[in-house]
């Protein structure tokens, strides 16, 4: 009998150690989508596209699922991170997209610095080189202790729920025309290709398209029987990222028909301000002070998890390079500035990733060498050779135009 009973706790501790560690997942990816960049690029957006932006986000979140599940079943189904599979499908693939990914996560967590160091500036006054430096030390604290994954998933989760529930206060204080986005979402004006690679790249790009894949197989979580509720996390994940767009959009739509202006310096804030007064301002730095603290905490684990296939010394000094990743990311923003400029180009970059990324998880996952047993469904194959082929078209047309048109 005694031996029955532990053997029920135990199996009740791995239930709960489980969820525990898909619920990290699932905030780890989506949460870190949702930065400083995320939310200025709404705004922006909105301000551009007006009403018709609501069929910019339906597409983003559709192409969004299509990438993370494809992502997510195949890295549980082998038990490998994605740099490894990118190396089993082509030697030197693997190291090339992780020198991609880790560039551009560099990139991304200046612009989550600037951010986290936006919110501090709008809620104490702290001028923004110092609030970098302030955030910057509150981010690599995390790595200072033991446990990092059950601090790391509390942490992004409390705060990736009370930025939700600020941005739904605003949203409905702006009195957006609902009736009218509903229209324009299914039946647009205008469709901004700039904004959809931005915002795809923005949610799942670089290295937010292996955060969530990643975090589970640190938690020990592979194999086949694993994969129908990484399917399900990774869609959860997906839609928290949607909500959260979809309010900020209907927030910024409320405050721009009304005929309120947005400042071009910090448009974000602008929304929160004109929607609610000197209390939306401070929300405001609430709500993006949090956005880059998850988000560079997020950025640098997921970024360094990509060094590991360069040696298996990382492992011993893991928490070490992140700190030093975090330093490094907060030193360049200090020295540079230009926060609004960063958080925009940032999400352009990582669509760039996301093509070649996919496609080499969807070529892995014919391997049998890669995923054993595991069979790929053949619709989530053909949507995601589909995103590979529309995201790899805007890229190159994106960047014709910004760069060279």
């Amino acid at each position: 009998m005694a031996e029955n009973q532990i053997q029920k706790e135990a199996d009740r501790f791995k239930v709960k150690t489980q969820l525990r560690s898909y619920i990290g997942a699932i905030f780890l990816m989506a949460i870190t989508a949702i930065g400083p960049g995320f939310l200025m690029q709404t705004t922006v957006f909105t301000q551009k596209s007006g009403a018709s932006f609501g069929f910019v986000i339906l597409a983003s979140v559709v192409i969004d699922i299509i990438v993370q599940i494809n992502v997510w079943r195949i890295i549980v189904a082998s038990g490998k991170r994605g740099q490894e599979i990118g190396n089993a499908v082509l030697p030197g693939l693997g190291y090339f997209i992780s020198v991609l990914i880790i560039i551009g996560g560099l990139c991304f967590n200046i612009g989550n610095v600037a951010g986290a160091a936006l919110g501090l500036n709008v809620l104490f006054g702290v001028p923004v080189k110092a609030a970098a430096i302030v955030c910057g030390i509150i981010a690599l604290s995390i790595f200072c202790f033991k446990q990092i994954g059950e601090i790391m998933d509390k942490f992004v989760s409390t705060f990736g729920i009370v930025r939700i529930l600020l941005a739904v206060f605003v949203a409905v204080a702006a009195l957006p025309p609902v009736g009218d986005a509903v229209v324009k979402t299914f039946v647009p004006d205008t469709i901004d290709i700039m904004a959809l690679i931005t915002l795809i790249g923005g949610s799942v790009g670089g290295y937010i398209t292996f955060a969530g894949g990643h975090r589970l197989l640190d938690s020990g979580i592979k194999g086949l029987k694993f994969i129908p509720q990484a399917t399900r996390s990774a869609i959860s994940g997906i839609l928290i990222t949607g909500v959260m767009r979809i309010v900020l959009f209907l927030g910024a739509l409320g405050v721009i028909t009304h005929g309120y202006a947005i400042d071009p310096a910090n448009p974000a804030a602008s929304v929160f301000q004109a929607a609610a007064g000197d209390i939306g301002y401070k929300l405001f730095g609430i709500v993006i002070w949090s956005a880059g603290t998850t988000s560079v905490i997020g950025c640098a684990y997921t970024s360094v998890s990509f060094l590991k296939s360069f040696s298996s010394k990382i492992d011993a000094y893991y928490s070490k390079i992140i700190i030093g990743f975090i330093i490094f990311s907060t030193l360049v923003f200090v020295i540079i500035g230009q926060p609004v400029k960063v958080l925009i180009i940032v999400g352009t970059i990582n669509g760039f990733i996301l093509p070649l990324a996919l496609a080499s998880i969807l070529v892995g996952a014919y391997s049998r060498k890669i995923v054993g047993e595991y069979r790929h469904p053949v619709w989530m194959t053909v949507t995601g050779i589909l995103v590979v082929i529309m995201m790899g078209y805007m890229s190159v047309h994106t960047f014709m135009n910004q760069f060279l048109g």
